[in-house]
């Protein structure tokens, strides 16, 4: 292999380190692009070589499959992956030959698939199901384990005593352990104190709190207990807060008396302010409380029961255990409820698609208000791994530091945070080699970002990850057995049948998802819409006559069986893993002074990865485009009104928004000006 020195030099590396490294490429006996980066990689591409040596080495070696926009694996299975990971026993237990083949008889015999997939994971029956899928009210409500009781808590806390179920990093830099006995005894206490104050099976109860120890044994001992548990994102401002509390009417909730981001302190108990007949329990962030409690208030210490016996309520699998809430794209948000069956889904897709083996250490920055928070539990728990929870900041240095520490064995994330370290550096030194897989979700992910992360663990595959709050998981995924490539899926999800349709309804490489139903998680109602108005209304029978299900991204078919996520086909946008509609941007930002009308995209920068915020607006008569002052003055309103999180990249003005003739923003229009420029 020829290789330029002054190319190598030009990506850092020292004149004499760069001309051995180009006589070693020389010597490379294979040449077949595959077999050449499997030698580089296993034998000359490690995390203290720099990273542009990687990039260009694999653009060198993969050169005509990228100019010809083919996929161009980063990673390849090997010995551990063909022969012990989950998937492969699947497959051997079959007597099927590959992923491929496994896939299609998922979707073939998904009844069988899902019967499989409860037994591999040791799901606990109280009354074990008379039959797995009950079809006679349709394929929209349709009923998983009919005739079963179950509490999903039992699977999750079973048969495990000094193993340990958490490891933690809260205020040092210390990593605690708490073990599956000791979770156990706080999710009873929990569980107790619920019936102690009288709060009864299928009540709600609301949860606004940090990913702590504590907040994961208050969401298990809610399920435990029977009632419902209500997930509200701790950087949800009081209004988005009350907005959900509204809908869903629940009996007491779980909160923090402060916050600490960034080293600042930021209250949380002072959001219920203005609600003042919710009674709360206050988990206090450090060792003292440091507000002053209403009346009908409590402090945790107080609420827990003595009791530590855990006598989990049998329920049957379409009660209720939590709500969650998706934006969608609407300004008000979806009430999303979880039901018993949803878990199973969660942990399935940990086990099947990401690997998840008993004893493992699993790690995901994330918050009981979003999906993957239950996920991560769930993912982790069921099968029987650990959860690893840190209270850094996910793009610090001592996040990263963390999942060294903690020894990470599965790191989940969203391509923001990739990028952030990549650009600052942040996981320099540091020996990730536990890693066995990440795993990437929330957003489209930048290609050049998942190579270098690949390369900070001596290459690990990065499984990427797409579904949504109402898919308890996700439909298209990636697969150990598989090779790897950065930025791309490799599958759909097991059991998990849908088409790319375009306008016509007509099955095309590059076009809308559809679902086609069952698939069990999958939800079959809402807390506050119509569920057949938002997901199957005007939909027209598949191809084959299939009832089909509206999701609303777009997805592209590549060869070799590969997918790239082109985001929303709607109005939606995805904000750091945070979905949000443009509607309720919109409706906030028209109380920036001077502006007359808001139209708010999200934008992928030039070289892919994470959607950028961009605000379009039409000024006011007379007044005033000062860019920096608007731009400012809008970022305080989304801060302190929708969720500090979402950034504003940029402003534009523009003197009329492009519509439809029926008065609908064109916002392809003008995410098509804006990356032109052509204002």
């Amino acid at each position: 292999m020829e290789i330029p020195t002054a190319a190598l030099i030009d990506c850092g590396l020292p004149a004499e380190e760069a001309r051995q490294l180009v006589d070693l490429l020389r010597q490379i006996p294979v040449q077949a692009d595959e077999d050449l980066w499997r030698f580089l990689i296993a034998e000359i591409l490690t995390p203290a070589i720099p990273f542009c040596v990687h990039q260009f080495l694999y653009q060198q070696v993969f050169k005509e499959r990228i100019a010809k926009g083919e996929p161009a694996p980063a990673w390849f299975p090997g010995e551990r992956e063909l022969r012990t990971s989950h998937l492969a026993g699947w497959v051997s237990d079959l007597n099927l030959v590959d992923f491929d083949s496994l896939y299609k008889w998922s979707i073939t015999n998904r009844d069988e698939f899902t019967a499989k997939l409860i037994d591999s994971l040791n799901i606990q029956f109280r009354e074990p199901p008379q039959q797995i899928m009950d079809l006679k009210a349709g394929v929209e409500q349709v009923e998983w384990l009919r005739g079963a009781t179950l509490n999903i808590v039992e699977s999750c806390l079973r048969d495990k005593s000094e193993e340990t179920a958490i490891l933690f990093q809260r205020g040092t830099d210390t990593v605690q352990r708490i073990s599956y006995r000791e979770l156990r005894e706080i999710t009873a206490r929990v569980a107790n104190g619920l019936t102690e104050a009288g709060i009864d099976p299928g009540e709600r109860v609301a949860v606004m709190l940090p990913m702590t120890p504590e907040s994961v044994a208050i969401f298990l001992g809610i399920i435990a207990a029977g009632c419902v548990v209500v997930t509200i994102a701790d950087s949800f401002s009081a209004e988005e807060m009350q907005v959900r509390l509204k809908i869903t009417a629940p009996r007491l909730i779980f909160i923090q008396d402060v916050i600490t981001r960034n080293g600042r302190q930021l209250p949380l108990y002072a959001k219920l302010e203005s609600l003042s007949e919710l009674p709360a329990v206050v988990l206090p962030e450090s060792a003292s409380l440091s507000v002053s409690l209403r009346e009908h208030d409590q402090l945790w210490s107080d609420f827990l029961s003595a009791s530590l016996n855990l006598d989990c309520v049998p329920r049957k699998p379409q009660d209720e255990t939590t709500i969650l809430f998706s934006s969608g794209t609407t300004g008000s948000p979806k009430g999303i409820p979880w039901d018993q069956t949803t878990p199973i889904k969660s942990a399935g897709d940990g086990y099947l698609h990401h690997d998840i083996h008993a004893g493992d250490i699993v790690c995901w920055p994330t918050n009981l208000g979003w999906m993957m928070g239950p996920w991560l539990v769930y993912a982790a728990l069921i099968n029987d791994a650990t959860i690893a929870l840190s209270d850094a900041v996910p793009t610090s240095r001592r996040f990263c530091e963390f999942v060294q520490n903690a020894g990470v064995t599965m790191l989940g994330l969203v391509p923001s945070i990739v990028s952030a370290w990549r650009s600052q550096e942040t996981t320099a030194g540091l020996d990730w080699s536990h890693i066995k897989v990440f795993s990437s979700t929330g957003e489209c992910s930048n290609p050049d970002d998942m190579l270098w992360l690949m390369s900070r663990a001596g290459y690990r595959p990065v499984i990427e990850y797409c579904g949504g709050t109402e898919t308890g998981g996700g439909y298209i995924t990636g697969t150990v057995l598989k090779p790897g490539v950065p930025g791309l899926f490799s599958c759909p999800a097991l059991g998990f049948k849908w088409l790319l349709l375009n306008e016509t309804g007509k099955e095309t490489a590059n076009g809308e998802v559809f679902f086609v139903p069952p698939v069990i998680g999958l939800s079959t109602r809402l807390i506050n819409r119509d569920h057949h108005e938002v997901y199957f209304a005007d939909i027209a029978p598949g191809p084959d006559g299939q009832v089909l299900r509206r999701h609303g991204d777009q997805i592209e078919a590549l060869p070799g069986g590969y997918f790239r996520a082109h985001g929303r086909v709607d109005d939606a946008m995805n904000l750091g893993g945070i979905k949000v509609s443009s509607v309720q941007i919109e409706e906030l930002l028209t109380q920036t002074s001077g502006v007359r009308e808001v139209a708010a995209i999200a934008v992928p920068p030039p070289g892919g990865g994470p959607g950028q915020l961009v605000i379009f607006m039409v000024m006011q008569e007379g007044a005033a485009f000062v860019a920096a002052e608007i731009q400012q003055q809008m970022q305080q309103i989304i801060r302190s009104q929708l969720n500090p999180l979402f950034k504003i990249h940029a402003v534009r003005e523009i003197e009329q928004l492009p519509r439809t003739a029926s008065n609908k923003v064109m916002r392809r229009k003008l995410r098509d000006l804006y990356q032109n420029e052509e204002l």
